[in-house]
């Protein structure tokens, strides 16, 4: 098993829950983050006003509203997931996000005690 963490623009977090659900990978953890890349917080990437203590001296921001999501599927599903999130929220500009892929050891449903493959189907 591994865990897929993806942080993407907060506009395709909709299109990438619908795609992911539609392939049989509902199940998910998201959240609000704040933070930023190399191009250190660029502010034409937020579309509402920005306070001046958040801009830094080269009129970038010190960090950007992005969304994380996280989910966990089989080994032989990795490739197929991370495939579908680099389509989704790929725009070919700067601050698409990152996707990253970690070794899981073990899963455990805490309703049923179900363990490994089917604590996460």
């Amino acid at each position: 098993m591994k865990e897929i963490v993806a942080v993407i623009r907060t506009n395709k977090m909709t299109r990438t829950k619908e795609v992911l659900s539609t392939l049989g990978f509902p199940a998910m953890t998201a959240c609000k983050v704040m933070g930023r890349g190399k191009q250190k917080g660029l502010k034409q990437e937020v579309s509402f006003k920005i306070s001046s203590e958040v801009l830094s001296q080269e009129s970038s921001m010190r960090y950007i509203p992005k969304r994380l999501i996280s989910l966990v599927v089989n080994n032989e599903d990795v490739s197929l997931v991370v495939e579908v999130i680099t389509r989704v929220n790929r725009t070919g500009e700067v601050g698409d996000g990152r996707i990253f892929v970690c070794p899981v050891e073990e899963a455990v449903r805490v309703r049923t005690q179900e363990r490994g493959r089917e604590a996460i189907c």
